[in-house]
């Protein structure tokens, strides 16, 4: 087992560190004198007492040369600009192990040095070529099976590997996620699309596992574990103690996950696939068996330093360097086939150029294939849409002995009852799409029994059992990865961020990865959720910034994402059943801001007249994605534009307009705040004679301003046109919050202003 490779003459330090290391290997493998072995039969050991035998590792040898070509040709062609790529998977290779060692369905949410992970897991299936494939991906070329040229990414459909962005650390979240998505559709009866003993595989850098979103992931493992529920994520720390110019100190993961409870940690030497091989297997049998999360720590190295970029000898002295070179793991690797005799010298140096011609022979041809050359190709996954289908799932029905089970009776159910204010209408409606899609998943913190701080989710523990509806830790950035995870699995998952506020700590799980996964795969996976959001101001005797939020900006800015707001009950179940439709049908990440203020108001213009209460829409009902809800369609005078608490405002507003300009005032309710409506928003402005938006969010940034675009855009800017907006800061406590964002008599007062044509 010492077959350890000597090291390297020492050579300049300005030559490419690329050639270096391919030139040692050559001249390692030219020079070597031992005296090998009897060649091992395939099934026997590769090496005397290791667990990897002679077919074992001549296979997972041949990955990590495929992984190591695909880098050096990287390196060569991408200043020809055949090659858009230089991140490597050099020093990195033995995470081939793993993928020899799982399945090819399960689920794998990779770092992006894995080169040999890749290879490795293309053998599970017949007829697939990892060299190919991932040239044309390096090569951007629309023929990359996965991303069609969006990015380089490793991932597959066939090989259920999940493409990630190279955001640090955030694909471990919804690796846990997965995971429990796994156990959790057994309970709820739902048909996996992958074997039900599945793990999932997660693999992420020694300084990447330092970062807040990993160690959340890290944290509600161990969560889970503690409470005894199955969470079968293998987290792969593969560990060459360095992040880009940043060193590990050293012993650092070791001692900071060997002794976590709640996270089963194994050690494995990945620089040698003969000896690291055992440990590997044992880690993977541990998950899977025991179904509880696993922490592999991978030794790796980093050799031709971070990406081709990076110039090492700049920052990291020349005899480190040339140590770091002489532990290349394809040094040891070739060590192993000539001692065990499993390849001759001019074997393994003929598998070695062979190999190298495959790589370069496949990136000219990718270099030759299309590119992605028109906006529409390159959005084409982004957004899907199928208007039609959306709206037939959306108001389907057939479901009417799961809603009288629910309901009660036929006169219980909610379309029969008197109307209601926004928050019952939305309970309403939730308990209705539970009965309708098995598959639906809310969760959240204090949803279950509680039923939420604002009672919206009261019931539907009781109605669906808590395998549907439970209580998560309090951290929004799970809760969403969570969300991925059932939706990686098949499920329609409801999650519930508490306040608008508390999203932005978790922003990037929707902005980096449930938005990105279908753009980035090419519209192969899919994000299916609707993320519900207590929001918006004018709580009255509890707020403060965190309970009175009003920034939607950063909602409004992730590509891809649907985000709605309604005002009152009935478009509140209507919109809810289109997001369900569109998640359902095209796999689309929605968010829906439930305005706080507005869940138990009951009265418009004054106390006791009802008017802002709804009746409930029968279950074939639905509102179109972008459609806006019009009051007063025959006024021409002015029209104000408006959403959430602005509605009710504006109507408001609107009569006392109305008795002191003596205009008629048209009120439209935007309810869909991305996609903009520019189209209806044009066609307005168009009919009337002066333009308010009215905006609750904030002045810079916020929904007013797409208003303003598309008013102007529309040639419909030489009109009177004013905003009312919330000012630019956090809202306070208590009175004070009502002085940064707008008021009924705010309105009015613009108007006045429109009127003097000030």
């Amino acid at each position: 087992m010492s077959a350890v490779a000597p090291l390297i003459p020492a050579r300049h330090k300005d030559v490419n560190r690329a050639k270096v290391c391919d030139d040692n290997f050559v001249e390692f493998v030219g020079q070597w004198s031992g005296t090998p072995s009897r060649k091992p039969s395939p099934d026997a050991p590769v090496l005397p007492g290791s667990l990897c035998s002679a077919r074992d590792f001549i296979e997972l040898f041949e990955s990590q040369l495929i992984s190591r070509h695909l880098d050096l040709m990287a390196r060569v062609l991408r200043v020809q600009q055949k090659v858009f790529y230089t991140i490597g998977s050099s020093g990195h290779e033995g995470n081939a192990m793993i993928a020899r060692l799982t399945r090819h369905t399960d689920p794998a949410f990779l770092h992006y040095r894995s080169g040999g992970f890749m290879a490795e897991r293309f053998r599970k299936l017949p007829g697939m070529d990892p060299i190919m494939d991932s040239a044309l991906s390096f090569a951007a070329s629309k023929d990359d099976p996965i991303s069609g040229g969006r990015h380089k990414v490793w991932g597959s459909k066939p090989l259920w590997v999940l493409p990630q962005t190279s955001t640090i650390a955030s694909h471990l979240p919804k690796a846990l996620g997965t995971a429990v998505a796994i156990e959790q559709a057994k309970r709820i009866g739902h048909e996996l699309p992958i074997p039900e003993d599945s793990i999932a595989i997660c693999s992420f850098g020694d300084a990447s596992a330092n970062h807040a979103t990993a160690q959340t992931a890290f944290n509600t493992a161990a969560w889970t574990a503690y409470q005894k529920l199955p969470a079968p994520v293998l987290y792969v720390c593969e560990d060459n103690g360095i992040g880009i110019s940043v060193k590990t100190p050293t012993g650092w993961i070791a001692n900071s996950f060997q002794h976590r409870d709640g996270l089963d940690y194994f050690y494995a030497d990945g620089l040698d696939i003969a000896g690291g091989y055992e440990q590997v297997a044992r880690a993977v049998h541990h998950c899977r068996s025991t179904r509880r999360p696993t922490f592999l720590h991978l030794r790796t190295t980093r050799i031709m330093g971070h990406a081709g970029t990076d110039f090492e000898i700049e920052w990291r002295s020349f005899e480190e360097l040339m140590a770091v070179e002489a532990g290349d793991p394809l040094l040891r690797s070739a060590a192993i086939a000539l001692q065990s005799g499993v390849l001759t010298r001019d074997e393994l140096l003929a598998l070695y150029e062979t190999t190298r011609k495959k790589c370069f022979a496949a990136a000219e041809e990718a270099d030759r294939r299309p590119k992605l050359d028109s906006l529409a190709e390159v959005i084409a996954p982004l957004a899907p849409y199928t208007p039609d289908k959306v709206a037939a799932e959306a108001a389907r029905t057939g479901y009417d002995e799961k809603r009288l089970a629910v309901f009660g009776s036929a006169e219980k159910l909610p379309e029969k009852l008197p109307p209601r204010h926004l928050a019952i209408q939305i309970n309403n409606a939730l308990h209705d799409l539970f009965a309708k899609y098995p598959e639906s998943l809310l969760f959240g913190e204090d949803v279950a029994q509680k039923g939420g701080v604002y009672t919206v989710t009261k019931g539907l523990q009781k109605a669906f059992k808590g395998a549907r509806v439970f209580n998560t830790l309090l951290d929004e950035t799970m809760i969403l990865g969570l969300a991925q995870g059932f939706a990686n699995m098949g499920m329609l998952p409801l999650p519930e961020i508490q306040y608008l506020a508390y999203f932005h700590n978790a922003c990037d799980q929707i902005r980096g990865e449930a938005c990105s996964l279908q753009f980035f795969s090419n519209g192969q996976y899919r994000n299916p959720m609707v993320m519900r959001i207590a929001s918006l101001g004018y709580q009255r005797g509890f707020g403060g910034h965190f309970h009175n939020d009003n920034s939607i900006t950063a909602l409004r800015d992730i590509p891809g994402l649907v985000v709605g707001c309604p005002s009152r009950g009935d478009d509140a179940a209507t919109m809810l059943r289109t997001m369900m439709a569109l998640a359902k049908v095209d796999g689309r990440v929605c968010a829906y801001l439930e305005p706080i203020a507005l869940y138990m108001t009951k009265d418009l213009y004054e106390t006791g007249d009802g008017q802002w209460l709804t009746s409930y829409p029968a279950p074939d009902q639905a509102m179109v994605l972008g459609e806006e809800r019009v009051y007063f369609p025959e006024a021409r005078d002015l029209v104000i534009f408006s959403f959430g608490n602005g509605v009710p405002m504006s109507l408001r507003a609107a009569r006392e307009i109305e008795k002191a300009q003596g205009w008629k005032v048209r009120v439209v309710d935007l309810r869909w705040l991305q996609p903009l409506n520019t189209e209806a928003i044009a066609r307005h402005a168009g009919e009337c004679a002066r333009i308010l938006v009215v905006d609750e969010g904030r002045r810079s940034a916020g929904v007013g301003e797409g208003v303003i675009t598309a008013v102007v855009e529309a040639g419909q800017g030489a009109k009177p046109l004013r905003r009312v907006v919330g000012v630019d800061t956090y809202t306070p406590l208590a009175g004070a919050a009502f002085l940064v964002i707008p008021s009924d008599a705010d309105i009015v007062a613009m108007a006045g202003e429109l009127a003097r044509g000030r």
